[in-house]
């Protein structure tokens, strides 16, 4: 038997993880070029960005594990047999990651850091008035393994958070965006959350509230968060994610004074640790346990 790379990315980052892969999994045969193996031989697909259609003609293939968090394009690859078992990357150091920038956002909003560099731009001194962290209503929608880190994280500086999923309802949903001062999106992206925060969800939000979306670009409407920032209801906007990736650089994002954009960088996947979470993965699958971290194909995630 024999595993599968299938990767679209930078010939360096691939060959680290090619690297990094072998090294968690000495006693595995890992092959990232397809042409050289045997198709009835691969059993296991590691995959991260994958072309459409390159998963087809692996007769034995019985298991795919994502090197990425998020799933929702390999849900759109109608190639792929929805009867293969596939798993999202869980990675302890991602969460970490996540939750750092999580703080990161969460802190320049609160103590107003963001209006500070604007206003050093223009050589203005103004002081703010400085709310307590527990005076800051923190939402956090999304409580997976890094929702639940960012929460945990954002408690200990002191923030009164309260965490959200499709679990808790919808009416419970309203109440929270009407009395959070911040809201951070880590949902999934499936076809009901698509577009999730657009001009009804903003117009739910407490006036003058702030979005950090660190989930998925479709999450968000663009016109309608522009227009919530024109008419003052969001205050201001942390964008990570976005449709289209790099974001173009004539989108209005970019140039607006109450949107920060960060180029996807809020959590990368560490080929060291992740590694080390495929071959614990790989590992069950031989003795016959069930990975962990699969997907529910049926919810999106």
């Amino acid at each position: 038997m024999a595993i599968l790379l299938v990767a679209d990315l930078p010939a360096d980052e691939h060959d680290l993880w090619l690297r990094c892969l072998r090294e968690a999994m000495p006693g595995e045969t890992i092959v990232a070029d397809r042409s050289l193996a045997d198709a009835a031989a691969i059993d296991v697909a590691v995959v991260a960005k994958p072309p459409p259609g390159s998963l087809t003609g692996l007769p034995n293939l019985r298991f795919i594990q994502s090197l990425w968090a998020g799933v929702d394009r390999l849900l759109q690859d109608h190639s792929i047999d929805p009867a293969v078992p596939l798993a999202r990357m869980v990675d302890p150091a991602m969460n970490i990651a996540m939750a750092e920038t999580a703080q990161w956002a969460v802190l320049g909003l609160h103590r107003r850091f963001f209006d500070y560099q604007a206003q050093q731009r223009e050589a203005r001194w103004l002081q703010h008035d400085q709310l307590r962290a527990d005076e800051v209503q923190v939402a956090v929608l999304g409580q997976g393994q890094m929702g639940s880190t960012v929460a945990d994280r954002l408690r200990a500086l002191g923030y009164a958070v309260e965490g959200w999923s499709r679990r808790s309802g919808m009416p419970a949903l309203a109440g929270l965006l009407a009395r959070s001062d911040i809201v951070i999106n880590l949902m999934p992206l499936t076809g009901e959350t698509h577009h999730f925060f657009n001009r009804d969800r903003f117009a739910q939000m407490k006036r003058r509230s702030a979005l950090v979306n660190l989930g998925r670009g479709g999450h968000v409407a663009d016109g309608d968060l522009l227009q919530a920032l024109a008419d003052g209801q969001l205050s201001r906007a942390v964008l990570d994610v976005f449709h289209v990736e790099p974001l173009a650089s004539d989108h209005a994002f970019w140039a607006h004074p109450h949107i920060t954009v960060l180029p996807h960088i809020a959590a990368w996947t560490d080929a060291r640790s992740a590694s080390a979470a495929v071959a614990s993965n790989v590992a069950r699958l031989r003795a016959g346990l069930a990975p962990e971290h699969l997907v529910d194909r049926s919810r999106g995630y």
